[in-house]
């Protein structure tokens, strides 16, 4: 059965960064495209960024464009997300997905604050 393992959240200060990563099993993960996915307290989940199989197409939504870089690694089943001079409006919870099924794992808290 698929799962999807994310890790890598945790508080930091406006402008700071942290690395999201997710290790993936149960699919074959280099037939599918990854996205990262948040959700903010009381606001639907938003697709923050995708990737394609081997890297040669991605999507960022708007609002990330230019701080944010996802990235995945085929050999290590792992898909990335770099994110950069953190907002407070980033604060949620992180998401991976795979675009074989419609399973959510457990996500990563992403707190920024000062």
């Amino acid at each position: 059965q698929v799962q999807l393992v994310e890790s890598g959240g945790g508080l930091v200060q406006p402008g700071g960064s942290l690395r999201l990563s997710c290790a993936a099993s149960g699919f074959t993960f280099n037939n599918y495209g990854m996205s990262w996915y948040r959700q903010a307290p009381g606001k639907e989940r938003e697709l923050v960024a995708f990737i394609s199989v081997t890297g040669g197409y991605i999507y960022y939504a708007e609002s990330v464009k230019g701080r944010f870089t996802i990235s995945r690694d085929n050999s290590k089943i792992t898909v990335y997300l770099q994110m950069n001079s953190l907002k407070s409006e980033d604060t949620a919870v992180y998401y991976c997905k795979t675009s074989y099924s419609d399973y959510w794992g457990q996500g990563t808290q992403v707190t920024v604050s000062s």
